[in-house]
């Protein structure tokens, strides 16, 4: 059995810092030295400095860093969250923190500016009950910009009182279309049955 191992962003950076070195240590066999190492079996916690009031948190079989490239990749998701960090009243973080987001992908990506980029994702906005599932292509990938919120060429957006298609969709964590293609479908349910109360979705007449 692989033991899980529970790393925060900044202890993965410090033993990328010894796969480098091994790295370019000289090799019998050029062509086969890889850079980069591979931990299985991850909890991974992420602090964004352009968004610190967030945490993400992701549970993954693979993680993957390259330090030549300063890219972190992870496969084999089976959770991921975005979590958002109390504050006292001196200013200070608690230590208790508010899910605020789940995301859902194949694989995961997050460059040197802790900014996220997938293939396809569900995303989910707890406060609001809304799933959106996201598209990308490859010469443009679902993007998520720490501090500023998400994009995506295409989106269904699923929420009590919206839904429909967005095309070059950029929204964020709170749920405000900061753009959106004029071929979009979306809009708002006039004839909404169900309200978003506490993450949860109940009928209107409750």
């Amino acid at each position: 059995m692989r033991p899980v191992q529970k790393v925060g962003l900044t202890a993965l950076l410090g033993i990328l810092a010894f796969a480098l070195v091994f790295a370019l240590l000289p090799s019998g066999n050029v062509a086969q030295a890889q850079t980069g190492v591979t931990l299985q079996g991850v909890q991974l916690s992420l602090y964004p400095a352009r968004d610190p009031e967030a945490v993400w948190r992701f549970s993954a079989r693979d993680v993957h860093n390259d330090p030549t490239t300063s890219v972190t990749n992870l496969t084999g998701l089976t959770g991921g969250e975005r979590r958002l960090r109390e504050r006292g009243p001196g200013g200070q973080f608690t230590g208790r923190e508010t899910l605020d987001a789940t995301i859902s992908a194949p694989r995961l990506s997050i460059n040197a500016q802790d900014d996220l980029t997938t293939p396809e994702a569900e995303l989910t906005l707890v406060r609001e009950c809304a799933t959106l599932d996201l598209s990308g292509t490859p010469e443009q990938p679902v993007r998520i910009e720490q501090g500023q919120g998400f994009s995506a060429p295409r989106a269904q957006l699923d929420a009590p009182a919206m839904r429909g298609e967005a095309l070059e969709l950029r929204m964020d964590f709170q749920f405000n279309v900061l753009s959106a293609s004029p071929a979009s479908t979306f809009g708002w349910d006039t004839e909404a049955t169900e309200t978003c109360r506490s993450g949860v979705r109940v009928p209107i007449s409750d």
